[in-house]
């Protein structure tokens, strides 16, 4: 969870930061600075029910503005919610139109904090048997180029270092004929004094040759690939209606490796789908070893309604999704360790986080500085050990 400004909460994903501050913008110029705006995730129960939660904490202290994922899927219970003055759906939420207004807001300093994030894509088509998503959400939708370099070059010259490019499913991104890689590349071309670009999650299954390209002769793109990998298994890769299998995961992180020898791979990975037996399991534990992968975002499955997976039978038992999670976890905890440790000696740039003491460098690597530095500066490190807690030690060297 994160805050935009004062007591707005997002949950869940960096897109959901994105769109509150964007809100907050909205709201104030449409006289509604009163109010808070609850940004809701429904991608487990879990989720669901901090989104109700958070929704019923900030409605004690004043209106409350609530959207997002789970007020999309149950509005009614979020609207039943004493002190809660309108619920927005993820649609219109953006819409200048809804706020009462006829244009949307510009970036402003206040934005710009160690990684802003600008919104290139919205939605999604591609129907996975677990997710929410396109219930939600609806079909994939993509910001115009133009809105996009525009927004990213206000960013920078309000003194972002780094932004990153975000969506529901970036890698669908379109321009006509143009594809994610094609929009990165012009990022970088028009906006020279951006110092860097990251990409939020993306899907294998949708990595154009452009963007190989790109992330191969453009060092200003960092070396950090995110993927939506979901199991290692083939066999519920299928039942999950994944475009991927094993093997593609496997090529990807080598073929990263080939353009970009550095590149950190992070993976989401979900435990206990319904159908996964323990060899199903075994093969989705051995992929995080074979891939490599730096950062693991694991999550046990929860059956979400109106989703294929949630009526699948078998369904694992609650208590085993726990406990798989927790051994992915485990596992990937190891993985990341030792990536962490591997750092040690190398020299990096870190986008110096609020607080002026911890920051994220090009690999997405989360650091603690030997001394403070201004909050969003870019401050160059040579790495230390790892430390307790998944940090790394950085002596600030410019």
């Amino acid at each position: 969870m994160s805050t935009t400004k004062e007591s707005d909460i997002a949950l869940g994903c960096r897109l959901n930061a994105y769109e509150a501050a964007v809100m907050r913008a909205l709201a104030d110029r449409a006289g509604l600075s009163g109010a808070t705006i609850v940004n809701t995730c429904a991608v487990t129960a879990a989720a669901s029910r901090e989104s109700r939660a958070a929704a019923r904490r900030a409605a004690r202290a004043g209106p409350v503005v609530v959207t997002g994922c789970a007020a999309a899927m149950d509005p009614d219970s979020f609207s039943a919610l004493s002190g809660v003055v309108r619920v927005v759906g993820n649609a219109q939420k953006l819409d200048p139109a809804t706020w009462g207004l006829t244009e949307g807001p510009t970036p402003t300093a206040e934005q710009v904090r160690a990684r802003p994030i600008v919104q290139a894509q919205g939605g999604c088509d591609h129907a996975c048997t677990f997710c929410v998503t396109t219930i939600a959400r609806g079909p994939a939708s993509s910001r115009p180029t133009r809105a996009i370099v525009d927004e990213v070059r206000a960013l920078v010259s309000l003194g972002a270092h780094e932004v990153v490019l975000s969506g529901v499913d970036l890698a669908s991104w379109r321009g006509g004929r143009a594809r994610l890689g094609d929009l990165v590349r012009h990022i970088l071309r028009t906006v020279p004094d951006l110092g860097r670009l990251r990409l939020s999650s993306l899907d294998p299954a949708a990595l154009d040759e452009t963007l190989w390209e790109t992330l191969e002769r453009e060092a200003r793109l960092c070396p950090h690939l995110h993927l939506s990998v979901q199991a290692g298994d083939d066999a519920v890769l299928k039942r999950m209606a994944r475009r991927h299998r094993r093997a593609d995961i496997l090529d990807i992180a080598a073929r990263a490796r080939g353009v970009r020898p550095d590149v950190a791979l992070a993976a989401d990975l979900i435990a206990g789908f319904p159908g996964e037996d323990d060899a199903a399991f075994a093969h989705t534990l051995s992929l995080v070893r074979e891939a490599g992968f730096a950062f693991c975002h694991v999550f046990a499955y929860s059956p979400r309604p109106g989703t294929a997976a949630a009526r699948m039978a078998p369904q694992v038992p609650h208590a085993v999704r726990r406990r798989r999670a927790a051994v992915l976890r485990a596992e990937g905890d190891r993985a990341g360790a030792a990536f962490l440790e591997a750092q040690k000696g190398r020299r990096a740039v870190v986008v110096v986080e609020e607080g002026g003491q911890a920051g994220r460098t090009e690999h997405f690597v989360p650091v603690a500085l030997d001394r403070p530095a201004p909050a969003s500066a870019a401050v160059r490190v040579v790495l230390g050990r790892a430390l307790p807690g998944g940090r790394v030690e950085a002596q600030v060297v410019a």
